[in-house]
């Protein structure tokens, strides 16, 4: 890796971190793309760029985050779930899964046939106190925790994943997302530590291994900050059909690059 590495996977996450797309999933696919190895560096460089992503989730949010006590309890409440499965996974999902180009060639594709089929029968309902994320039940918010633990596996999306559990939960759109939006800081910051605590003695300075991280790092957080406005305005009009055709383009145009060999 070199830094013009790290600056593309950072242009990378801050892009689909929080569109219904995967991440990591197209993290994996670019560092095949750019010839790099999966190493347990660059692992560890994927999960933890990400939290330049969700740092301006933290610039966007902050009131929501340090001063409405009752949507925090909820996020709280929703990361739960997570937490205790990557606890659980982590050795299996960092050893067979993250390094899997197949897993995220299948998961995109199938994700991207699911959204267009949801997005086909579902329709929108006033949603009373779920339109409201201080007032969306503890119930529903551990139930949205659940879905989003299925974006363990790469390619599912993160995002894509708590967004659809909300809405057959019965929230609205704009509160799912913004709610999915919270959700990434607990989920995300958690993930990276942890993956550092286990990881980081195996870091190189004399590699430059610190910088590439910084790279990535800035990066993300520059690109999410675009990413975050365009989404939010996006969702005002739109549904995720558009991002369901894009991954089974995504899908179809890895695998026939061999990337999901």
């Amino acid at each position: 890796m070199n830094l013009s590495h790290a600056f593309i996977l950072g242009v990378v996450e801050g892009l689909t971190e929080f569109l219904p797309v995967s991440s990591t999933g197209h993290l994996i696919l670019t560092a095949r793309l750019l010839g790099l190895s999966q190493t347990e560096f660059l692992k560890s460089f994927e999960i933890t760029i990400q939290l330049g992503a969700i740092l301006a989730v933290v610039a966007f949010y902050a009131r929501s985050l340090l001063v409405q006590v009752d949507v925090l309890k909820r996020v709280l409440a929703a990361f739960v779930p997570t937490g205790i499965a990557g606890l659980v996974l982590y050795k299996i999902i960092k050893k067979f899964l993250l390094g899997s180009p197949d897993v995220v060639v299948a998961s995109l594709f199938f994700g991207g046939l699911f959204l267009i089929i949801f997005e086909k029968f579902y329709r929108e309902t006033p949603g009373g106190k779920k339109e409201d994320l201080s007032r969306l039940s503890y119930r529903d918010a551990v139930l949205i925790g659940l879905f989003q633990a299925l974006a363990m596996i790469p390619g599912v999306s993160r995002s894509a994943a708590t967004i659809v559990g909300g809405l057959v939960l019965g929230v609205r759109r704009k509160t799912i997302v913004e709610f999915s939006f919270l959700l990434a800081v607990p989920t995300m910051t958690a993930a990276s530590a942890f993956d550092l605590l286990k990881s980081a003695g195996g870091f190189s300075v004399e590699a430059g291994q610190l910088s590439f991280l910084a790279m990535g790092f800035v990066t993300a957080f520059v690109v999410a900050m675009a990413s975050i406005k365009f989404f939010l305005r996006f969702i005002q009009r739109n549904n995720f059909t558009v991002f369901g055709f894009y991954r089974i383009l995504a899908a179809g145009i890895f695998f026939f690059l061999g990337l999901g060999e």
